[in-house]
């Protein structure tokens, strides 16, 4: 396993990525299968295609306000765009000249790019890390209305994993987790976000 790398569950048009949220924004999504009661259009959202990494976020839906695990399945071409115009969220050697560049960057990003370690089905944290994509709120009207294809409810499969994995049943956890693989990226989205 490489140190970054992208894994997700995608297809050939598009990608699933995670977010959580109250029943007052998820509830609207799910039926209308795009954001509106409640949603802020006014600060960034933040979607990750690591449902493990997702999971220890929101402790498999029993955070307060996260109580509802949503997989947004987005078009591929709009990731990719996303990934294209990132910004690291720390300035990292060979990817910024300086300082100053990044910093300068970072002021006029749409997109921030963070590297977390990814977890495992036990919540540990492992040597390779998971991306989490921050889109502005510049960007966050076009996310809503262009780029979602569909959003669904993984609420009761992330509440069946946690039960599992509490019950010390890890294996038949993992059986449930969504099949995530390596997702291919452009030499350019690589060197951007400091994968190579």
């Amino acid at each position: 396993m490489k140190q970054f790398e992208i894994r997700a569950d995608y297809d050939r048009e598009t990608i699933i990525v995670y977010q959580a949220y109250r029943a007052e924004i998820a509830k609207p999504a799910i039926r209308d299968k795009k954001f509106s009661s409640h949603f802020s259009y006014n600060r960034m959202t933040w979607i990750k295609p690591s449902f493990l990494w997702m999971m220890e976020r929101a402790g498999y839906g029993r955070k307060s306000g996260q109580e509802y695990i949503l997989a947004i399945r987005i078009k591929r071409s709009a990731w990719e765009y996303a990934l294209s115009q990132a910004v690291l969220s720390h300035p990292k050697e060979g990817v910024y000249a300086s300082g100053e560049e990044w910093k300068e960057l970072k002021e006029t990003a749409t997109v921030n790019v963070q590297w977390d370690p990814e977890r495992s089905i036990r919540g540990e944290k492992l040597n390779y890390r998971s991306i989490q994509v921050g889109i502005s709120r510049q960007l966050i009207k076009e996310y809503n209305e262009e780029w979602i294809v569909n959003i669904i409810d993984y609420t009761t499969l992330a509440n069946k994993i946690y039960d599992l994995k509490m019950n010390g049943h890890h294996d038949k956890a993992k059986k449930l987790l969504p099949k995530e693989k390596v997702y291919p990226v452009s030499e350019e989205i690589m060197k951007r976000l400091g994968m190579d």
